[in-house]
Formats: C-alpha cells, sequence, structure tokens
C-alpha cells in the first residue's frame, strides 16, 4: 500500500493542532450549569457581593437622573485612578442602534456613592449626504451619529487618564453603527482635578471626508504629554484590538482584522496573553497580541451566548471570568482558575432581573456586557475585583466582589452593625437600587424601598445545616406600607420557608397555598424573631419577643439551609425563556416613587445544630 506523504503530514498537522489547543484553550471542566428557569440560575452566591445601582434611567423626570432622560444605557467601562471609580457607558433616548447618541461619565470615591452622570462626548451630527457602501439610504438632515465603542479607557505610562469614545453610524434601526463605515474614535483627557481637557478625533474611518469633521485631530493639541499618551495607546496590539469592530476592515494599525466581537484580555503567569470575545471565543497569544496560536474558538465547557465575557487576574494571584452562563442574558456568574486556563466552578454574581421599565429596540433582559477594570487602568486598594455591567440596557450598575471568591462559610455566624463594623457588612450579599437601597446606618443593615418596579435585598451565607438555630432582631418603621419577606434558602436559592412583615402591620408566615398570621407589628418597635429549623421533618418553631409562636411547615422541602434572604418584595419571575425577546412597551409610573418604607436589621445569627 503507497502512503501519501503529503496527506498524512497534513493529518498529523491537524491531530497535533487539535492537541495544542487541548492544552492552551481555555477551558470549563467544572460540572455546575445554570439553569435558566430561575434568574439566579440555581447558582451558589459569591459570599458578600455587593450590587449597587449607580444610574437609574428615568425619562418622566430627568432631574432624578442627572438631567439625562434617555432611557437606553448600556455597555459600561471602568477604570480606577487617582483614588477614584470612573464609569463611562453609551446612552440613546429609546433603543439600540437609533440616534441621537452620547457617551455618560460617573465616578466615585467609594464605589458606593456616585455623582451624576455628566455628558462625555455629546451627540454628533452626521453630514448630509452621508452614504455607505451597499446600502440603499444617505443621512438626512437631522440624522445624529451612534456612540458605540468597545473600549473605554487608557492609562497611559505619563499618567495620563484617556477616555475613548467611537461615532458611528446607523441610517436606519437595522443598520450596523459599528460596521468600519462610521465617522472616527474620538478621545479626551480626564484630569486629576475633576475636568476634560478638549476633545479630539484620534482615528478617522477612511468613509469619512475629515475636513468635515467637528474636532481637531489630536495631533493639532499643544499638550506634548496628551499626544505622547495617544501615541502610545495606538501602538499598543491588545488596545488596537479592541478597536476591530468600529475600524477600517483593514486597518494597519488593528493586528487581527477578523470584527468579532467585543474583545478582553488577560495576561498568564507565564506573560501569555488569554484573548476572549463573545460567545466565548477564546485563543492565546505569545507575542502580546501582535499574532494569535490559532483562530479563535468556542471556549469548551463554557456556555455563554452573544453577550460580553470579561476575565481577569485577581489580586491573590488567581483568575476569573465573569459572564452569563446561558443562552439568555442572565444571571451573571463568574468562574474561577488557579492558572487562567482550566476554570472548575461557577458561582453566582447577580441573580436579579428588575423590570425593564422602558421599552426599546434590542433592549435585552437581564444584568449583562460586564467589564471589570482591564489590565492597566489601576487596581483598588481594598483588593477587590469590580465589576459594571448595564441591566436591561437601561440602568447601570457595579459590583464589587471580594476576594478571595468564595462560597461556603462555616461555624457561628453573629453579626451585629455599626458605621465602623464593616467586617460585618462585608460578608452579606446585597443588592442595593438607587431606590431601594441597603447599608449600614448607624447600628443597623438598613433596607429602604421607594421604588415601585425594585426591591432592596440583603442576604447572609450561612453554613449548610439540617438544623439551624436562627435568631434576628427587625425595627420596622411603619406598618401600613412596604413589606419585608425574609426567606430560608438552600444552595440552589429555592426557599424552605417565608416570614413576611406585610403592608397590613401582621407578622406572617408562608404555609403552602395560603399565608399564616403570628401577631400584629407595629412601626418604630423591635422585633426579636426566633426560628429552629430541622430540615428532616421540613418544620421550624418560630418565636416572637421569647413568646412561642408554635410550629410550621416548609412550603417547599429543601436539602439543607444555606442562606437567609431578606427582601422588601416578592420574588420576581419575569422574564423567563419563553417572554418574547423585544419589549416594546413602558410600564406605568416608572419614573416616579412610591412612600418610603424602611426596614432595620439590627442583629443576626445563625447557629448550625447539625
Amino acid at each position: 500500500m503507497k502512503i501519501n506523504t503529503k496527506l498524512s503530514c497534513l493529518v498529523m498537522a491537524i491531530i497535533m493542532s487539535n492537541y495544542v489547543h487541548a492544552q492552551d484553550t481555555v477551558r470549563y471542566t467544572g460540572n455546575t450549569l445554570s439553569n435558566v428557569d430561575y434568574h439566579h440560575g440555581q447558582l451558589k452566591p459569591v459570599v458578600g457581593v455587593h450590587n449597587i445601582q449607580v444610574f437609574r434611567a428615568n425619562r418622566e423626570s430627568p432631574s432624578l437622573a442627572g438631567g439625562h432622560g434617555f432611557t437606553y444605557n448600556h455597555q459600561p467601562f471602568l477604570a480606577f485612578w487617582n483614588n477614584t471609580y470612573y464609569l463611562q457607558f453609551l446612552s440613546n433616548p429609546i433603543g439600540e442602534h437609533i440616534a441621537e447618541g452620547k457617551t455618560l461619565l460617573q465616578q466615585s470615591k467609594d464605589g458606593y456613592t456616585w455623582s451624576s452622570p455628566v455628558e462625555l462626548f455629546p451627540p454628533y451630527l452626521v453630514p448630509e449626504g452621508f452614504s455607505k457602501p451597499n446600502h440603499p439610504s444617505k443621512a438626512g438632515k437631522n440624522l445624529y451619529a451612534i456612540m458605540h465603542q468597545r473600549m473605554g479607557f487608557y492609562t497611559a505610562k505619563n499618567g495620563k487618564l484617556l477616555t475613548i469614545g467611537y461615532y458611528g453610524v446607523a441610517l436606519d434601526k437595522k443598520d450596523d453603527p459599528n460596521d468600519g463605515n462610521g465617522i472616527g474614535r474620538v478621545v479626551r483627557e480626564i484630569k486629576s482635578d475633576g475636568t476634560f481637557g478638549p476633545i479630539y478625533f484620534i482615528r478617522f474611518n477612511s468613509s469619512f471626508d475629515q475636513k468635515q469633521a467637528k474636532f481637531p485631530f489630536y495631533t493639532v493639541s499643544k499638550d506634548k504629554a496628551f499626544k505622547e499618551a495617544c501615541d502610545e495607546l495606538m501602538a499598543d496590539p491588545l488596545m488596537m484590538q479592541q478597536w476591530v469592530e468600529e475600524a477600517d476592515r483593514n486597518d494597519p494599525i488593528v493586528p487581527y482584522h477578523r470584527p468579532i466581537k467585543a474583545f478582553a484580555y488577560y495576561h498568564l503567569n507565564n506573560g501569555d496573553v488569554v484573548g476572549l470575545w463573545k460567545h466565548a471565543l477564546t485563543s492565546i497569544s505569545k507575542d502580546g497580541g501582535k499574532t494569535w496560536a490559532y483562530t479563535p474558538l468556542r471556549a469548551p465547557g463554557f456556555v455563554n451566548s452573544n453577550a460580553k465575557i470579561w476575565g481577569q487576574k485577581t489580586s491573590d494571584g488567581r483568575f476569573a471570568t465573569v459572564y452569563n452562563p446561558s443562552e439568555f442574558r442572565w444571571p451573571l456568574a463568574v468562574s474561577t482558575s488557579e492558572n487562567g486556563i482550566d476554570y472548575t466552578d461557577l458561582l453566582l454574581i447577580n441573580g436579579e432581573i428588575t423590570t425593564m421599565r422602558y421599552g426599546g429596540n434590542y433592549k435585552s433582559y437581564g444584568p449583562q456586557y460586564v467589564r471589570g477594570i482591564q489590565e492597566g487602568n489601576g487596581k483598588p486598594k481594598d483588593g477587590a475585583m469590580w465589576l459594571t455591567y448595564s441591566m436591561n440596557k437601561e440602568d447601570m450598575w457595579v459590583a464589587k466582589v471580594p476576594v478571595p471568591i468564595q462560597a461556603t462559610v462555616e461555624g457561628t455566624v453573629e453579626d451585629n452593625f455599626t458605621d465602623t463594623n464593616q467586617q460585618a457588612f462585608s460578608l452579606w450579599n446585597i443588592y442595593s437600587p438607587l431606590w431601594a437601597p441597603v447599608r449600614v446606618e448607624g447600628s443597623a443593615l438598613v433596607l429602604r424601598d421607594s421604588d415601585p418596579y425594585d426591591y432592596a435585598k440583603a442576604e447572609r451565607v450561612i453554613q449548610a445545616s439540617k438544623k439551624v438555630k436562627l435568631e434576628f432582631k427587625i425595627q420596622p418603621e411603619q406598618n401600613n406600607t412596604g413589606s419585608l419577606e425574609i426567606d430560608l434558602l438552600n444552595e440552589e436559592g429555592l426557599a424552605a420557608a417565608r416570614i413576611i412583615f406585610d403592608e397590613q402591620g401582621a407578622i406572617k408566615t408562608k404555609v403552602g397555598y395560603r399565608d399564616n398570621g403570628v401577631e400584629a407589628y407595629e412601626g418604630g418597635k423591635d422585633y426579636l424573631i426566633g426560628l429552629e429549623v430541622d430540615v428532616p421533618s421540613r418544620s421550624y418553631k418560630i418565636s416572637v419577643n421569647g413568646v412561642d409562636k408554635g410550629t410550621r411547615l416548609f412550603f417547599q422541602p429543601v436539602d439543607k439551609i444555606c442562606r437567609i434572604a431578606f427582601r422588601t418584595g416578592q420574588v420576581r419571575r419575569f422574564p423567563d425563556a419563553n417572554t418574547p425577546t423585544d419589549q416594546d412597551f413602558d410600564v406605568k409610573d416608572a419614573g416616579k416613587k412610591e412612600t418610603e418604607a424602611i426596614f432595620k436589621l439590627i442583629q443576626f445569627k445563625a447557629e448550625p445544630r447539625n
């Protein structure tokens, strides 16, 4: 039998290539998968994650949103510079790719309290008659550009902080503003005193007549250090790879021209670079992003659709990827790795989906388009992994994720809250909307709620137990508005029992279809709730201020009790996997507050009795 030498070599090359890929490709080898029927995916939460809303869209009352009435807000980026957090995001009046577009900026000293957004890159009027190849339409007199960038910040070696935007053009609502046929990319400096430098173009699309530009080209700046920072930025292959979608398709400063989306990267301990793109595409670069070892492929084991995926090295020397592990944009989860290649777990960052208050073009449900602080753009002093994401392409959020990333707690938990006792607060999982904030006030963890479409939530992970004694003191400030639901949850977030302070002044427990009365409550009075939980018998004994109130059955069987949630509203089931993709309606009174309800958690104790 005659052997075809060339064919044999080709087969061997393919086999060796697949072997190299198997050895060097980012992969998920864990067994945990998310369940899209639950917003939290039935995932265990990372202990101590604080999810904080920093911008709440408001069309009816823009003054309550820093003077900005646009309700499509998306694609945030985060930096930490000059001991300050900076968050940049895109904003359109109603929906995606529908002008006019602008970019806004917020800043914070602690990550919890944020400034009102300011306009960073203003709406830009497209020159009349502007056209694209193979598109039948031309720009009319009043067509504005769309801001659409995949990179927000760059910190130069000389200390300059640059912020970057891109003016694309959508000739109709289905047109793509980042198809390489837009106007160009702009840049300006963020200064240490909080002011901004002038806006310059840093790169034009060849489809645009530069003579019609409304901003000058950066080389005319008289600030030598600013121009050096811009030149340094454009000499970095990893920075330029983030520009690929909006740049000319053959732009020579972009190393890899295939316009796969939303590039992110991190360095391994050996200096190699891991690249990540939408759909969990991945590759490895051994030369700082100039070339890639293989055509980006789906990371084996990763479940991710067309939302962004983020990766970074964490402050403890380990690695994390953050993404939506489903075909939908919920939940928001994290996988961790010792070496940046093998990811072994899947844990929850945010499992909430607030009501989408304003319908619009291509507005997807869920916490999505996550980004952290890119290498070189600062390291927060607390060592946490700080993230930003949009909710429903409407509101802006940040998440503080403690490092090391952990999902379990051992032993007795005994928490008291004071302004100086941040240790207890740091171990609680917080979901804190602007109109339903969760924070330590005085000597209590306080849940406030004036949001008609969201709630405050504080959750404490405890040691997984079949028998546990719980004790917590609640002080409601009122008994005629708002409610507090307290859930006993298993590892997958399923509730076994629920205690309710309802809006009519009654403490109740959930028993099957109906709620069962315990006693009335008054505003301004402390209520010490005691629970002796016994999982094998599916029951718990309840007491209020030391008075025995009998035994109740679980309304749902569970294997163990793993955490306790305090929530100023009912569990949400909408949207689900069958919800229509696009919402074309607004909800009623989306921009109005309700009468505020306040519930104070003064102390909490969980004692395993296994």
